[in-house]
């Protein structure tokens, strides 16, 4: 397949593994690698289809469009380290006659351990994933980014994209630290926000997920998920709080 697969990553043994194990039909596989200090970089090694490369992390968009750099081919498939293509969408891709004109759309499962969570508004999600990178980027946002789509059409591909993003209670606590600081950086002095905010949202993040996406159906898992979204809406509005309030006791 013409086609390079993208991936960046920190310390993501526990997962890129089954990541890989899924990409033996790609000759070129970008592993762009930010910081790992476990068994990542040695794990990579062993795949013969993996370019390795290290750098810094600048924010996900920009190192994503870094990564890309490296790729062999023009069509590009970004990947997360901890999320596995099945085999439907890889002979989607092997089989499609893609457009460069058009960005493809895949759908993604979410798991919480082995568990598919099907509610909570984690699965049959449609993301963007697939470009030509003649033709289009990611934004520069260092968090929630996006391939840009102007001028260009969107279409989707039969598959799934299997996300095992949360292994165990801690990877919630360390996203929900790691994806908070990123987002009140991102929108230091450009969104206002206070500690009534932080509460108000965190409260409507738990109705919304747990109550009108059916979280509840998930069972404890759900639960989890929900309180989840309303520890990490909490801590990005009072994270922001704190930036911009300690910027105008500055100025």
């Amino acid at each position: 397949m013409d086609i390079s697969v993208v991936i960046i990553v920190k310390n993501g043994e526990k997962t890129i593994k089954n990541t890989l194990d899924s990409l033996k039909d790609f000759d070129d596989v970008v592993v762009y690698d930010n910081g790992s200090v476990d068994e990542t970089i040695k794990i990579c090694q062993n795949y013969s289809n993996v370019n390795l490369i290290q750098g810094d992390f600048i924010g996900f968009g920009p190192t994503k469009n870094k990564a890309v750099l490296y790729s062999k081919y023009n069509w590009i498939v970004i990947l997360d380290s901890d999320e596995v293509l099945d085999s439907l969408l890889i002979n989607s891709l092997k089989n499609s006659k893609l457009d460069k004109n058009v960005v493809y759309k895949l759908n993604f499962n979410a798991y919480y351990k082995q568990k598919q969570i099907r509610y909570c508004g984690w699965s049959n999600q449609k993301i963007i994933r697939v470009f030509n990178k003649t033709k289009t980027s990611f934004n520069d946002n260092i968090l929630h980014e996006n391939i840009m789509t102007q001028g260009l059409k969107i279409s989707s591909l039969k598959g799934n994209v299997k996300h095992y993003s949360y292994l165990n209670i801690s990877d919630f606590i360390q996203k929900t630290d790691k994806y908070s600081t990123l987002f009140a950086k991102q929108n230091r002095g450009l969104k206002k926000s206070s500690p009534l905010k932080a509460f108000l949202n965190a409260i409507y993040s738990f109705i919304k997920t747990y109550f009108f996406k059916r979280g509840f159906l998930d069972g404890y898992e759900g639960l989890l998920v929900a309180f989840s979204h309303m520890c990490t809406n909490f801590f990005k509005y009072i994270k922001l709080y704190e930036i911009n309030k300690k910027d105008k006791n500055e100025t």
